[in-house]
């Protein structure tokens, strides 16, 4: 698989830096001792961060930037990862979706990157970060048909399958996936992606009994 970034991407971010992750894994419902983590990062957020610090943090400024620069209000569709920090903030629970979400999840709250995670055997072909076009279906997860005119958007050969605010239904991780594409988007230019690779990689060998991996960087 190759991953492109659009010209369109690099002008209004050409500080962005991208990292993929193609493992092979095991899913489940849920792992008790993932969740005793992401407890532990719950408690820690809650402490460092009040709501109005939450979109300062650089990982999700830069990807708020990057929607006021394509045309798109980031406090009506918030990114990932914004939307994730706070709920915990909030004190309001975290969907516990399956080993692999949460997971995702996880390292989306502590390193404040939006992070898509796709079923690999569902792709087609390879992948271009773009812009979202006016008219262009998506169904997200969990919300029905998103707008994502103006939004960053990554295609596969057959269409889009992720944004910074939600991913494609049609791509999306199930109990039976085996093949997973975890990509980490950097809109600041990855300034930590040393340490939230190392971490990934570490939790998937753990809760997701990851049994080899490739890890794609790219700009």
């Amino acid at each position: 698989m190759e991953i492109k970034v659009s010209d369109y991407i690099k002008e209004v971010a050409p500080e962005f830096r991208g990292v993929a992750i193609l493992a092979k894994v095991f899913n489940e419902n849920e792992s008790a001792g993932l969740w005793d983590q992401i407890s532990v990062l719950e408690g820690d957020i809650r402490e460092k961060y009040e709501m109005s610090q939450i979109n300062k943090r650089i990982e999700i400024q830069s990807t708020r930037q990057v929607y006021k620069a394509l045309g798109k209000d980031p406090n009506r569709y918030r990114p990932s990862a914004e939307s994730l920090c706070r709920r915990v903030v909030k004190d309001m629970p975290l969907y516990r979706i399956s080993v692999l979400v949460d997971l995702i999840n996880y390292i989306s709250i502590k390193y404040g990157y939006s992070i898509g995670g796709f079923d690999g055997d569902k792709i087609a072909g390879n992948l271009e970060l773009g812009v979202g076009m006016n008219g262009e279906l998506f169904t997200a997860i969990g919300r029905g048909e998103l707008n994502i005119e103006g939004l960053p958007v990554y295609r596969d050969s057959i269409g889009p399958i992720g944004t910074p605010t939600s991913d494609e239904e049609r791509t999306r991780l199930h109990l039976d996936t085996t093949s997973l594409v975890m990509i980490i988007n950097g809109y600041e230019g990855g300034l930590r992606f040393n340490d939230c690779v190392a971490e990934s990689l570490c939790l998937l060998r753990k809760y997701a009994k990851m049994t080899s991996f490739d890890v794609m960087r790219f700009e």
